[in-house]
């Protein structure tokens, strides 16, 4: 007959099961959802300048869902993944960030917008990854947000370093940006890849891999 502690022991076995499975399970969700959002802006005929501007892409970032809402004091959040590129076809695994900001004026209502970051430049790369990123507080790195069906390719193309393409035209409209930022979310990247999985050891170091990232990053090595 098992004694009291066993039983114990198994029941909080038994407990920690269903919520490891689910910790797993809202990682690879968010890659898969990175995935379908990267379909959508790379294959889709509203967003005219991407075919101008992946080839020249060191990194991208994926938010495939940016919530903005409230009255009053809106703010903003949502998580993504980063990805680097050495050279054609040969994409790092993803890099798990988070994405928020602040603003204050009238909201109205909500907005989920989907967005993607194409990384030009070396420069732009490493602010992202040497620490906390802060749009329109990073010296010398330059951002063109874009919106569906509108072009942005001729502003990118004088230096600029990351360019923006929303699915929501307003939402990063004019300033909206100023004020945002973006981190390394290294609690969910030690889920997903392991002990000690941080965003530059996954985009840099390459020192990290999972299968459920193979088909984002079979997608991406069309381009």
């Amino acid at each position: 007959m098992l004694d009291r502690r066993s039983v114990l022991a198994g029941t909080a076995a038994a407990l920690l099961l269903p919520t490891v499975a689910y910790a797993d399970a809202k990682r690879q969700s968010l890659v898969d959802q990175s995935l379908r959002s990267a379909s959508k802006v790379l294959s889709g005929k509203d967003y005219p300048d991407v075919l101008k501007l992946m080839p020249k892409a060191r990194g991208v970032m994926i938010v495939p869902e940016l919530v903005q809402g409230g009255f009053i004091i809106g703010a903003a959040g949502g998580r993504g993944v980063l990805m680097s590129r050495v050279n054609p076809g040969n994409w790092s695994y993803p890099a798990f960030y988070g994405m928020g900001s602040g603003s204050v004026g009238l909201q109205v209502g909500g907005k989920v917008s989907e967005i993607v970051f194409i990384i030009l430049t070396e420069k732009g790369l490493q602010a992202i990854l040497d620490h906390k990123f802060k749009f329109g507080a990073e010296a010398g790195v330059t951002m063109v947000a874009v919106g569906a069906g509108i072009e942005g390719g001729s502003t990118a193309a004088l230096g600029t370093d990351i360019v923006a393409f929303s699915s929501s035209n307003g939402l990063f409209a004019g300033a909206s940006l100023e004020g945002s930022y973006i981190d390394a979310d290294d609690d969910w990247n030690a889920l997903y890849y392991g002990s000690g999985a941080t965003g530059k050891a996954i985009v840099v170091d390459r020192r990290y891999t999972n299968p459920g990232a193979e088909p984002l990053r079979q997608f991406l090595a069309k381009w």
